[in-house]
């Protein structure tokens, strides 16, 4: 395993696994058994942390949108995200 600060190459597993390193699960903010997601775009593989309804909940709004715009935007983000 490789690491600098914006990169790190290590290896998967011989079951296919891939561990990321402690230093990125504390930088993402990862703790055992956190449920994650994963996104395949193109070549890419994003992880992305899954939030529970509370916490998303818990979160004041940066910003205010209405619901028709919302569902809009999540519409044009699927379909990117899907090519």
């Amino acid at each position: 395993m490789t690491i600098n600060t914006d990169t790190i190459i290590l290896k998967i597993g011989s079951k296919g696994e891939i561990f990321p390193p402690k230093i990125i699960r504390e930088k993402l903010g990862f703790k055992p058994n956190q449920p994650i997601i994963l996104f395949v775009h193109q070549d890419q593989l994003i992880v992305r942390k899954l939030y529970s309804i509370e916490e998303i909940l818990n979160v004041p709004p940066k910003t205010k949108i209405s619901y028709h715009a919302w569902k809009q935007f999540k519409k044009d983000f699927i379909k990117e995200y899907e090519s």
